[in-house]
């Protein structure tokens, strides 16, 4: 079951990227979250922060001239009841066929979002792609 409920939720994160949607982003977004890159770690605790956050990464999508985001390895791991943590290694792709960043993703999730049974990302840390582990459970995510 949590296989399909992760795949699901990264399929809807992916269309949710491919097309600038950020009502679909948010909506797989626990509140508070945290985003960690290697430049900032960035604490979202509501709707509009979240808006602002993403609308900044869209915009530097944009004009990358995006086209394609493909998971190349997905895995995941039960943490305790009610939390996962899920690796992913990404490529962005450019218009001209070029992977314009690649990086890994380590994921936690929560199972329980105001008492329903539902996903939703609660921290995020990105990091190269040298860093990337093959957690216990494969996922195939394809967007």
């Amino acid at each position: 079951m949590a296989a399909q409920q992760l795949e699901t939720l990264f399929n809807n994160y992916i269309k949710a990227f491919s097309s600038y949607d950020l009502d679909a982003v948010i909506a797989c977004h626990h509140f508070p979250c945290t985003l960690h890159t290697p430049d900032k770690i960035v604490l979202i605790n509501t709707i509009d922060d979240c808006k602002q956050e993403f609308n900044d990464i869209f915009t530097q999508l944009k004009q990358a001239n995006t086209t394609k985001i493909i998971a190349r390895k997905a895995s995941y791991l039960p943490i305790k009841d009610g939390l996962l943590l899920v690796c992913i290694d990404w490529d962005f792709i450019d218009n001209q066929g070029q992977v314009f960043t690649d990086f890994c993703a380590y994921y936690h999730i929560s199972t329980l979002n105001n008492d329903e049974q539902k996903l939703s990302i609660v921290n995020v840390v990105s990091h190269e792609l040298s860093n990337s582990l093959s957690l216990e459970n494969a996922l195939s995510i394809n967007g």
